[in-house]
């Protein structure tokens, strides 16, 4: 067994896992878990580049998170940057931050990496006889992966909630036509996925990440964010559906009043609901597994399986 700390920075969020790993039982034990909204994607779609505010949010929540990885003794750490850092021209000042604070340099994964530790951390603890379709609804991207013990085929494709908030939400609530602009956008993008993965060949859908374990959270009528219960929940299609309904239809103050929703993810969590039921349309999915073992996971089990 050994204790390691996995960072994933997102567009959106910043996230921590200090764990046990135990690859003969083939467990991961929380010690601590912990999220932070840094948005750090802010404007990169417009500008290309990270804002300076968004790098100083981001480094912030690096600086707390140093203090915990150092209190709970992990042995190794791994820092993964997604989606935001990966498309931003000033990239190597995030780096370099993140390294004088943490002492390691964030990984600026691809999105093939990043669907594979996505796909890793959702189904190591499912049946490995079953084949999945994993899909990581992020800030900026969404991953695709197909695969049982092993991924099949992977992609990754630049449909978020934030880059597609950012990019077509102007009025509060949407309008028809800005729903209808994001849902061209994430029709273009699943084209282009279905190239490389086969989306409706696989049985189970699972999904991963804030916008799908909100949704989720809401869809049981939860009064208090609870993992326990979301974890492994299966939510039917006409549920996601009406969830999705619900959200494009609230004012921001409408949203930010649902008891479960994350102060970070009421601007963004109408967009995050719509690629998730359109993706459900798509594969013709029935109902979606929602995992909150997701890409962080993976990055933590990475550590151990794949140690360099």
């Amino acid at each position: 067994m050994k204790r390691v700390a996995a960072i994933d920075c997102g567009t959106n969020s910043i996230r921590l896992l200090v764990a046990d790993v135990d690859p003969a039982a083939g467990t991961i034990t929380d010690l601590d878990r912990r999220m932070t909204i840094v948005r750090l994607g802010q404007g990169v779609d417009r500008t290309g580049r990270l804002a300076p505010e968004a790098l100083e949010r981001t480094f912030a929540a690096c600086r707390e998170y140093a203090a915990v990885i150092k209190e709970l003794g992990a042995e190794r750490l791994r820092f993964v940057a997604t989606s935001a850092s990966r498309d931003a021209e000033n990239r190597d000042e995030f780096v370099r931050g993140v390294l004088d604070i943490l002492g390691v340099e964030p990984e600026v994964v691809t999105g093939d990496q990043e669907a594979e530790f996505s796909f890793t951390g959702a189904t190591k603890e499912l049946p490995g006889t079953d084949e999945y379709l994993v899909v990581d609804i992020g800030g900026g991207s969404t991953e695709f992966v197909v695969g049982s013990a092993h991924v099949r085929a992977a992609r990754s494709v630049d449909i978020g909630c934030v880059r597609l908030t950012e990019r077509h939400v102007r009025t509060d609530p949407p309008s028809e036509a800005e729903v209808a602009a994001i849902r061209a956008d994430v029709t273009a993008a699943l084209d282009l996925a279905e190239q490389t993965v086969p989306l409706r060949e696989t049985r189970t859908l699972v999904g991963l990440a804030g916008s799908v374990t909100t949704v989720a959270a809401i869809a049981l009528g939860l009064r208090e964010y609870d993992s326990a219960a979301i974890h492994r929940s299966r939510i039917g299609y006409d549920q996601v559906a009406e969830v999705t309904a619900r959200l494009l239809g609230m004012t921001h103050d409408e949203r930010a009043a649902i008891p479960v929703m994350h102060p970070g993810r009421v601007d963004v969590i109408g967009a995050g609901a719509l690629v998730l039921r359109e993706i459900m349309d798509r594969v013709g999915a029935q109902e979606v597994v929602v995992s909150e073992h997701d890409i962080l996971d993976g990055i933590a089990w990475s550590v151990v399986l794949d140690p360099r």
